[in-house]
């Protein structure tokens, strides 16, 4: 290990609160769950088909893996799959739900604002439910875009500030509080009101637009979609074809339809 990697690992703590880590070896196992990283995981590769790339023997990073769900999904589809969360516990808990499973899949300790992966070296980097934990999160983005290929995929789920709905606080409307309000939230979380944050070690401290996000993505060189964008309309009814083609192609009706989701998600492919 590099001495930067020590100072990232030390920097960190890479312990869980017990409830944190019953809920999501919990979570990470139900049916619900499971459908929608093979959605995160379908989104992608339904992207991948329309940039003309290849879709087999992807090399495929899962930041921010937690019990390694997708991780797993990745590797049943014969990708090379590697997995890092800044909680130990339920990395430990990954490699041992993929081994048990005959899986191949390495799962490590670490942080997403320093990535152990070469420059231009990954297909796919998948950062679902991340972004909006990490204080430095421009960090994050560029060694995202760091790591990727030209032509490769990147994949973002995080907190969304239009749409008042949220998961990230127990608290009504949380999305739509002024910053001091949410930076005092974000003290009582981590100290004597951890169950407001669902007792996550570094509860979210950033709230994002896909408009905003799409900006800052273009200026490290990828181009960003949205939740519409990659809708597959395969099978769908035609009323749902002409009002999803109404979202895409009038912006003000797209920044409502934002509105009334309650997470961010952003696919973005980089620059060939």
């Amino acid at each position: 290990m590099s001495e930067v990697d020590v100072q990232q690992k030390e920097k960190y703590d890479h312990s869980s609160n017990k409830e944190f880590y019953d809920y999501y070896a919990d979570q990470s196992v139900t049916q619900a769950t499971i459908e929608r990283m093979t959605a995160i995981r379908d989104a992608v590769l339904r992207t991948r088909q329309r940039e003309g790339s290849d879709q087999n023997n992807l090399k495929v990073v899962d930041i921010g893996c937690g019990a390694g769900t997708l991780s797993m999904l990745w590797a049943e589809a014969g990708h090379d799959v590697q997995g890092l969360d800044v909680n130990e516990p339920l990395i430990q808990l990954a490699q041992e739900r993929a081994t048990a499973r005959n899986l191949k899949v390495s799962f490590s300790v670490g942080s997403a604002t320093h990535l152990p992966w070469d420059d231009a070296s990954v297909d796919v980097c998948t950062v679902p439910e991340l972004l909006e934990h990490v204080v430095d999160w421009e960090q994050c983005l560029n060694e995202f875009c760091r790591i990727l290929k030209p032509g490769g995929i990147l994949y973002l789920s995080t907190s969304n500030k239009l749409c008042p709905k949220q998961q990230e606080f127990t608290l009504p409307l949380y999305s739509w509080y002024p910053g001091p309000i949410k930076r005092y939230c974000e003290k009582l979380a981590i100290t004597s009101h951890p169950q407001i944050a669902n007792y996550a070690k570094y509860p979210a401290v950033h709230w994002f637009t896909f408009f905003q996000l799409k900006k800052v993505l273009r200026t490290k060189g990828l181009h960003a979609l949205d939740r519409f964008d990659i809708m597959d309309m395969t099978d769908k009814p035609f009323v749902v074809k002409v009002v999803r083609g109404i979202v895409v192609k009038v912006l003000p009706v797209r920044w409502l339809a934002h509105v009334a989701t309650p997470y961010t998600v952003v696919v973005a492919v980089k620059d060939a």
